[in-house]
């Protein structure tokens, strides 16, 4: 595929008033957005936009608006929502288009836009080139007349929505009545609506990182610092700690003990489950090459198969809809269940890891440890451009690395998506082996690059 100005692997993202993430390309995604979805019927067209609670979410905002209302379009404002909510309500209402304005889990230097078709999927990668050439087009390009002006207007009851919505994936028979509940919602999008569905589901909720102003989100909270929510557990003696991200579409759990449960244990904690009462689709989990190979063992004994992608929820997802499977998803806690959801949802991910509970009986702590770990190793190479894993060195390195494996576990090289680093990973029975394989073809790419 050809090299993208402006998209990358999850929407556009960027350090906010710098190219890509300005007013003004904002301002062009509008436009050429608007103007791909607008059909030629005589209907009014609609766009929903959500968003996180950045500072800069107040500047690309208005500039999407002007955008979408200039080609026509109608557009609902969210205010703050969680990137599954807005996908969710880009198909409940109807609308042609849904637009989340977040940078997830970075820092709030960072923002980012994401679309959604009317299915409330991700756009596809060609759709996202189709936009891109739309943008690069002259602005005065298939404005509307005055009287065609899309109108603009905010609804308040989107949260409410949301909450319902979630609420309903759980188990209409149980409660989470007796647990008590931290929940650390990373100063991001979900610091209303998280709680509140706890709590009406029974729970005695601890909210953490629910005072958001601007600057704070991610920052030391949510599921890129566990820490917050880890504190909490043991200070409150709760039952269970769920930490989100800033868009809280990712989800990490700690057990009462204040032990960290990743993405790969929640996977095979609600995949054991769900096999075993019949709701697992496809016979496989969908993973990325990231997840561990303890995972894939752990499914093999419970006869499940593991699908793996590149890295990336939108080629789970792919993989989810192409091959008839329902649940997928990272180590970093990016789970998409898709009988719930079109897009990964920490919320409605912790809820079937609630429900697990619950029916079990158990305590988090005899729940959080699936299957042990492989040893595995991550090193990132920094290069300057280039492809040095064309690189005959790296390749014969690559190759020398799989046979001293033998069989006993994976390697993974890739080009990182965002900066210019090539990922080293390894993982194998022997934690030795790993860290000299790594140490190997790291060398290499260094030598190479």
């Amino acid at each position: 595929m050809t090299k993208r100005s402006y998209f990358g692997t999850d929407g556009i993202r960027g350090r906010a008033n710098q190219h890509p993430m300005t007013a003004e390309v904002a301002l062009r995604v509008g436009l050429a957005a608007g103007k791909m979805f607008m059909s030629s019927d005589d209907r009014r067209h609609l766009v929903v936009i959500g968003k996180d609670t950045r500072l800069s979410g107040y500047m690309i905002e208005p500039a999407l608006v002007a955008g979408f209302a200039s080609v026509g379009m109608d557009v609902v404002l969210f205010g703050p929502l969680p990137t599954p909510g807005v996908a969710m309500m880009t198909r409940s209402m109807r609308a042609d288009l849904g637009v989340m304005i977040s940078a997830s889990h970075n820092s709030f230097q960072d923002n980012g836009i994401k679309l959604f078709g009317p299915d409330g999927y991700k756009l596809s990668d060609e759709k996202e080139a189709a936009i891109e050439a739309l943008m690069d087009q002259g602005l005065q390009e298939g404005l509307a007349g005055p009287e065609g002006l899309g109108r603009v207007k905010r609804i308040d009851d989107a949260q409410a929505r949301y909450v319902e919505i979630v609420k309903a994936t759980f188990p209409r028979s149980k409660n989470l009545s007796g647990l008590r509940i931290v929940v650390d919602c990373a100063n991001g999008a979900a610091y209303k609506v998280a709680p509140v569905a706890l709590y009406e589901l029974g729970a005695e909720v601890f909210p953490v990182g629910v005072s958001p102003d601007g600057t704070n989100i991610n920052q030391k909270c949510g599921s890129t610092h566990p820490e917050a929510m880890i504190e909490a557990v043991k200070t409150y003696r709760a039952d269970i700690g769920i930490a989100l991200d800033g868009d809280a579409d990712r989800l990490i759990v700690c057990d009462e003990k204040g032990q960290v449960v990743d993405g790969d244990q929640i996977m095979a904690l609600i995949a054991a489950d769900w096999a075993e009462h019949g709701r697992l689709k496809g016979g496989s989990v969908v993973a990325t090459v990231m997840s561990n190979l303890g995972l894939e063992r752990f499914l093999q004994g419970k006869g499940v198969g593991l699908e793996r992608t590149k890295v990336g929820d939108r080629y789970v997802m792919e993989k989810m809809r192409s091959g008839g499977f329902n649940l997928g998803g990272e180590q970093s806690g990016h789970l998409i269940l898709s009988d719930h959801a079109t897009t990964g949802d920490g919320l409605v991910a912790a809820l079937q890891v609630l429900a697990v509970m619950v029916q079990s009986g158990k305590p988090m702590s005899q729940l959080a440890r699936q299957f042990e770990p492989v040893p595995q190793l991550l090193e990132n190479v920094r290069h300057k451009g280039g492809t040095p894993l064309e690189h005959a060195a790296v390749k014969a390195a690559i190759a020398d690395a799989e046979a001293r494996l033998n069989g006993s576990g994976r390697i993974v090289v890739r080009a990182s998506g965002t900066e210019p680093l090539i990922r080293v990973m390894a993982e194998g029975d022997d934690a030795r082996l790993v860290r000299q394989v790594v140490k190997d073809i790291a060398g290499a790419v260094q030598s190479a690059a």
